[in-house]
């Protein structure tokens, strides 16, 4: 949510989270977009044991990225607040930022998260065949990793599943118009690899009943997306709730044990 669409109803937005049952769901890392770094770490420092943050680069910034972006990020890795790397990849839909630059930054950022020794959120769409170059390299050194907002097809889970990463699910399974073959493919994650999250302020589910007035995904639409992924996954919420939320324990080394998702 560390972005400027969604920092000004932060306060607000972590508020309304006890209400729906989703404790666990507060202990969430923020993604530390170029412009928003700063004040997402101050965030993550406000309020200590229950928001975290990572640092990365998205490729579509991956043209700013530099020596001194590199030394930051170096930096802020050391940071026991800041969890994880990135979200950091390939992203050839729009190509915001040219393919050699983003492939460029990818490999930059991975090889900060293996000195860093910390886990890492990947972003890929429509790049899929660079991008497994890139990772299936690194991935022998990586402590571990996350497909972050998966919304791909069965055979990139297939390759994604065989390099043992997490795979995370947002509410574009509740999108009718582009997400029903998420339905089967959730099916396919294994119960110690699955990830839920929300991609706030992005992607309200399109099946949440009444939507959000200010268009903003938050944190606590989480169980929406639970409900469904459960559907789909044939298991009970309370289930997939325990198998994910021990599953982004163990991703971000939490010592937490309850069964929110």
């Amino acid at each position: 949510m560390a972005d400027s669409n969604a920092l000004e109803g932060l306060t607000q937005a972590l508020r309304r989270l006890p209400g729906v049952g989703a404790k666990s769901a507060a202990r969430m890392a923020f993604h530390l977009l170029q412009h928003d770094r700063a004040a997402a770490l101050a965030l993550a420092r406000q309020y200590p044991g229950y928001l975290y943050a990572t640092a990365g680069l998205h490729p579509h910034h991956a043209h700013d990225f530099s020596g001194d972006v590199e030394d930051l990020f170096t930096d802020l890795l050391k940071h026991p607040q800041v969890l994880a790397a990135g979200e950091c990849g390939l992203d050839y839909n729009r190509n915001f930022s040219p393919p050699a630059d983003q492939c460029f930054a990818f490999e930059r950022q991975l090889g900060l998260a293996i000195a860093a020794n910390k886990p890492i959120f990947l972003h890929q769409r429509d790049a899929h065949a660079d991008f497994m170059a890139i990772l299936r390299a690194a991935r022998p050194k990586l402590k571990t990793a996350v497909v972050h907002c998966f919304t791909g097809t069965e055979a990139e889970l297939e390759d994604y599943l065989e390099l043992d990463c997490f795979i995370g699910i947002t509410g574009w399974i509740c999108d009718e118009r582009r997400g029903t073959h998420l339905v089967d493919c959730v099916k396919k994650i294994p119960t110690n690899r699955i990830m839920l999250e929300t991609d706030a302020p992005y992607l309200v589910p399109r099946t949440l009943k009444p939507q959000p007035k200010n268009r903003r995904n938050e944190p606590q639409f989480l169980p929406h997306i639970l409900h469904a992924v459960a559907h789909a996954r044939g298991e009970s919420a309370e289930e997939l709730a325990q198998a994910s939320t021990q599953n982004a324990c163990q991703f971000f080394n939490f010592g937490l044990t309850s069964t929110a998702a």
